[in-house]
């Protein structure tokens, strides 16, 4: 005796195909950028930097410090420490173009390298820091930031998009 109830895999399929649907979703959702204007998004950013350790640092220092022009993006900000012990940073980028993206990427390793090179063996407290520094790329934005409240700035970079 047969009914015409669907079978288990027949139910199964529709349930996995809502899971991947809302997974999607969810991708879509997380990791898209932002349309906000970059004034916006520093602006939120940086009420919630601790400026007593911090100094907000001009277009020469990225050159200095990354190698990159911040000509060639339609945003930069950038925090520094000004104690040559201190390896602390806030960065946020807003590129023009999407393949600008991996141009900072490779630029922020290759200094977070440098850094970490420079401090081993005498300030292994800063070493940590850039061990656990966060990063994040959301759209046309990348961030960085190398600070003992690192994980807050980036919530804050996040909640600003």
């Amino acid at each position: 005796m047969r009914t015409d109830r669907p079978g288990i895999n027949q139910v199964m399929k529709y349930i996995v195909l809502v899971i991947i649907l809302l997974y999607i979703a969810l991708l879509m959702v997380y990791t898209s950028g932002s349309n906000r204007p970059f004034a916006e998004v520093a602006k939120e950013v940086e009420q919630a930097l601790d400026t007593a350790n911090l100094t907000k640092m001009d277009g020469q220092a990225l050159k200095r410090y990354y190698g990159l022009n911040s000509a060639d993006y339609e945003g930069v900000l950038l925090y520094s420490s000004e104690s040559a012990m201190s390896a602390e940073e806030v960065l946020v980028i807003k590129v023009k173009e999407n393949d600008q993206v991996q141009d900072v990427s490779d630029a922020i390793d290759e200094y977070l390298a440098e850094k970490k090179n420079e401090f081993e063996g005498y300030v292994p407290e800063e070493v940590k820091l850039l061990d656990d520094a966060q990063r994040s790329v959301r759209g046309n934005y990348v961030f960085l930031a190398v600070a003992p409240k690192a994980q807050e700035y980036k919530e804050a970079f996040n909640k600003s998009l």
